[in-house]
């Protein structure tokens, strides 16, 4: 799955559009190397997302498509949260 749809999907990230801004401006990175929006995310890997003033680590869990908000929670686990200074 395009990581820009993973974001949007697993409600990491808002919207799509977003998701894709973030990756264009390297906040957004798998496996320890900065990702565009239509890098392919698989089980397993971790994704890194740097907000303005905090940083998410998230391992993936599941690609599923169209989850439900419920189920959204259920595709990451987060791994890391800091705050940025």
């Amino acid at each position: 799955m395009r990581l820009d749809k993973y974001l949007k999907n697993s409600r990491l990230i808002k919207r799509r559009t977003v998701a894709r801004e973030a990756c264009d401006k390297g906040h957004v990175s798998i496996n320890g190397k900065v990702s565009k929006a239509g890098a392919e995310v698989d089980i397993g890997d971790e994704i890194v997302i740097v907000f303005g003033q905090s940083t998410v680590k998230v391992r993936v869990l599941s690609v599923e498509d169209n989850p439900g908000k419920a189920e959204a929670g259920s595709l990451y686990e987060i791994i890391e949260e800091s705050k940025n200074h």
